[in-house]
């Protein structure tokens, strides 16, 4: 058995979990509801507000797939009972984020700022200018958003400039050394 396929899901107090036919999952809770159609073979069962997963062989595809669809039903009761956030910090001289209405701009060295608009169920908060707060009820979305944020100026090893995650470490180089 997968040790974390095995595992049941406790629904939290609010959290509606539905599966219909095909294995679509439909989950709603406070924050929001979120839809996934996960893998035919695997089969859900929902009782006394705790969901399992089980395989139907031991087929190596089955193995893969057990843990995986326990993740994925996990990430969404986990997402509309309580969310998910990232936090981005911006080092850099002149370099800052700021919010005008459903945008994000950033100025961080090139000649135009950069512009993001907030997809749906994704919002972002700038409480000081070098911090940015991704929020939102998918965990997949949540973190490309913030994963596209990042790309448009990631931190360079020799002086530490750019847009790193707030866990994120940079491996710092050392620069040209004088005769």
């Amino acid at each position: 058995m997968s040790r974390i396929g095995r595992l049941p899901i406790s629904v939290p107090q609010g959290v509606e979990v539905k599966i219909d036919d095909d294995n679509i999952l439909t989950v709603k809770g406070p924050k929001g509801q979120l839809n996934k159609k996960l893998h035919k073979d695997m089969i859900i069962i929902n009782e006394n507000n705790e969901i399992v997963v089980n395989r139907p062989t031991e087929q190596k595809k089955h193995k893969a797939l057990h843990g995986l669809t326990r993740t994925l039903i996990y990430n969404m009761v986990h997402g509309v009972s309580e969310g998910y956030e990232k936090t981005l910090e911006i080092n850099g001289v002149g370099y800052r984020a700021a919010k005008q209405g459903n945008k994000l701009v950033l100025t961080i060295g090139y000649s135009q700022p950069v512009e993001f608009s907030d997809p749906d169920n994704i919002s972002t908060e700038v409480p000081t200018p070098n911090k940015i707060i991704v929020k939102g009820i998918d965990k997949e979305a949540v973190g490309a958003y913030a994963s596209n944020i990042r790309a448009a100026r990631e931190p360079e090893p020799y002086l530490g400039k750019g847009i790193k995650y707030s866990t994120e470490r940079i491996r710092r180089k050392v620069g040209k050394t004088g005769k």
